[in-house]
């Protein structure tokens, strides 16, 4: 593998872990910019570091490079655990979309690292959107009806 395709490899990380950092941010979540772009360029090099490694020793015996990225999904569930939050006056858990984004981050990281760039792009938005949009439709939309049903209308 080139230089060039590390360096695009690690800065399309940044940029689309990034970019999903930025919409967590936006909402004032702990893990936000920096944290989503560190999990992501962070596993792409694991995956970059994972490909040197299996190619270093293929005449060495049996090497699977999918191994050290099972230990990456692994480790950010333990990141991701730090940002929930149970709230017991509320009796309500926070921060479970912020640790779902840090875990897709990492497997948009890990996609970039093996060079599987149209499913990085592809999720970053499909991410996007559910952040965003569903974020909207469930706070504008779902809410409001199910209060409406629970106050007796309908």
């Amino acid at each position: 593998m080139s230089d060039n395709q590390v360096f695009i490899r690690l800065t399309l990380s940044v940029i689309l872990g990034g970019l999903i950092g930025l919409e967590r941010q936006l909402h004032r979540r702990a893990a936000g910019l920096r944290t989503h772009i560190l999990v992501c360029i962070g596993s792409c090099l694991i995956m970059l570091t994972s490909i040197y490694i299996s190619d270093i020793y293929k005449n060495s015996g049996t090497v699977d490079p999918s191994r050290i990225a099972a230990g990456v999904i692994t480790g950010i569930g333990f990141l991701g655990a730090g940002a929930i939050i149970r709230e017991r006056e509320k009796e309500s858990v926070k921060g479970l979309t912020t640790a779902a984004s840090l875990w897709v981050v990492a497997a948009i990281g890990l996609a970039n690292g093996c060079g599987f760039y149209s499913a990085g792009l592809f999720t970053t938005f499909l991410a996007l959107v559910t952040l965003f949009f569903l974020g909207y439709y469930e706070k504008n939309v779902l809410i409001k009806k199910m209060n409406n049903h629970e106050g007796g209308e309908g």
